[in-house]
């Protein structure tokens, strides 16, 4: 039964859980996976504010959408990928975490159309309470739990980065953003041109020159493009040799030893690896195309994250003729497309504004403890999946320079140990506890320097320059503080409740 608080009004009666999930993507899923198989007499609720699993892969629903890191990383590493290709579309990955939760039964745990907006710990009984907003009915729904995990990501599902185009409101086309694609938008035999030059741009380009007219590239600043094959010929034929799960164990670890050799000879040498990597443009593309100004970034490699091609698929719709690429300022959209700084006028009928993400940090769930507003910016990372100050809290934030999901799974498994700790010893609560006596150096949360992230990092919480507060988005070092190293650290603070004393 619902309650009655002083003003008259029905309150909800809380659900209680152990551990609170918020955010059904692939990280929420693959924490609930990991709450499920080891610690299976443990309670837990998956909290999805849409109406559907999937983040990311069920939100974005432009042409092409598939995943910037190859499937035997960004896949989950208790879950073998089942499909030979590498690189997979977005409908691909969210049948493969549908899947997932089948497996383990997770689908009895989920609550769609919860939008969190507050979460409270109360230092007293060492629970949080948790506050909803249920869609579609306007009323409210609260969750007790333990212990909080947020996997919300950090990109903001509401709004996106659109730049103040001067003169657009004068363009008689379609504008759109990729995040928000229409699924009934007809782009057949119309002259599109893509603002942007990332990841999202470099596949809508391919794809949607199948059926357009002709696709152009407007970039202010080349990115840096490296083709990867779309299929692997080696795992299948291991997994014909050795089973699927050897087989995914084995080019998981050699996907991981080739993605963090690349990034570190980015970082180390990066005259030489700006070389290769330009060079591998140029013998992809015709000897006439100006490599110099469309493929060569003002920056060094790995400042940014690298853009991915299946198969050089990019290259060679351009050199088909059917995309092209123009590097250059936009002064304003006119009436028939835009007209940049040099004087070209590119024409459209259909202008895709790929200009990136905006973040937001843990879904702009209002955290408090004991009632006082946690403050993110103030906040430092403990081992960069817990935060000082708040109890019995966790989070997953992927890494920049690999696949998401390996950080995912690290995280998850050092959660699981912490909670066996925990109950094993008789504490209710944790708290990662910073000494910020000789005041602690602050670094940025995410390490690089793409607009997306820039706007918005300083309202994110920060990392340390020493011990267990330093983030250093290195896959071998996470596993050997997350999967192998202690569980307790000086700077985590381990208390119980008081109980109530017993009357009579």
């Amino acid at each position: 039964m619902a309650g009655t608080s002083r003003s008259g009004a029905s309150t909800p009666r809380p659900t209680e859980v152990d551990v609170l999930v918020i955010g059904a993507g692939i990280s929420g899923i693959g924490v609930a996976h990991h709450l499920a198989t080891r610690r299976p007499g443990q309670t837990f609720a998956v909290l999805e504010s849409r109406a559907e699993i999937g983040g990311t892969w069920s939100l974005f629903r432009y042409p092409g959408v598939r995943s910037d890191s190859d499937m035997p990383t960004f896949g989950y590493g208790f879950r073998p990928w089942p499909h030979r290709t590498t690189i997979a579309e977005g409908r691909a990955i969210l049948e493969y975490l549908r899947d997932t939760i089948d497996e383990a039964d997770i689908g009895e745990h989920l609550h769609f159309g919860h939008r969190v907006t507050a979460a409270d710990f109360d230092s007293a009984t060492g629970r949080w309470t948790v506050t909803t907003e249920v869609a579609g009915s306007g009323a409210t729904a609260v969750f007790v739990s333990r212990f909080l995990f947020l996997g919300t990501g950090y990109y903001d599902y509401e709004s996106a980065h659109t730049p103040d185009f001067p003169g657009a409101e004068a363009f008689e086309g379609q504008v759109i953003h990729p995040q928000f694609w229409p699924e009934d938008l007809d782009y057949q035999g119309k002259r599109v041109v893509v603002i942007g030059s990332g990841a999202t741009a470099i596949t809508l380009v391919p794809s949607m020159a199948k059926h357009a007219r002709h696709v152009t590239m407007l970039q202010r600043s080349p990115s840096y493009v490296l083709t990867i094959p779309a299929d692997d010929a080696i795992g299948a034929a291991l997994r014909t040799l050795l089973g699927p799960e050897r087989a995914y164990r084995l080019v998981r670890r050699r996907n991981i030893a080739l993605h963090r050799i690349l990034f570190r000879l980015c970082r180390r040498f990066p005259k030489l690896m700006r070389r290769a990597l330009i060079g591998h443009v140029r013998s992809r593309l015709p000897r006439h195309f100006d490599v110099d100004t469309h493929f060569s970034p003002r920056y060094n490699p790995w400042d940014q994250r690298l853009c991915m091609t299946p198969n050089g698929e990019l290259f060679r719709t351009i050199a088909s003729g059917q995309a092209s690429v123009v590097t250059d300022h936009i002064a304003r959209f006119t009436r028939d497309g835009i007209l940049l700084e040099s004087g070209q006028e590119l024409a459209a009928d259909l202008i895709v504004t790929a200009t990136g993400l905006r973040t937001l940090p843990f879904g702009q769930v209002a955290l408090s403890v004991d009632g006082a507003p946690v403050h993110l910016p103030d906040r430092v990372a403990f081992k960069a999946m817990m935060l000082s100050g708040v109890p019995n809290l966790a989070y997953a934030i992927g890494y920049s320079n690999i696949s998401w999901t390996l950080k995912v799974d690290l995280v998850a498994e050092h959660l699981c140990r912490l909670l066996d700790h925990m109950d094993s010893h008789g504490y209710d609560v944790v708290e990662p506890v910073l000494d910020d006596s000789a005041g602690t150096e602050r670094l940025p949360l995410l390490d690089l320097d793409a607009g997306y992230v820039q706007r918005g990092i300083a309202d994110f919480p920060s990392a340390g320059a020493a011990g267990p507060w330093t983030l250093a988005h290195a896959y071998e070092a996470d596993v050997d503080r997350l999967r192998h190293g202690p569980v307790e650290d000086p700077a985590l603070r381990f208390t119980t409740v008081p109980r109530p004393a017993r009357v009579g």
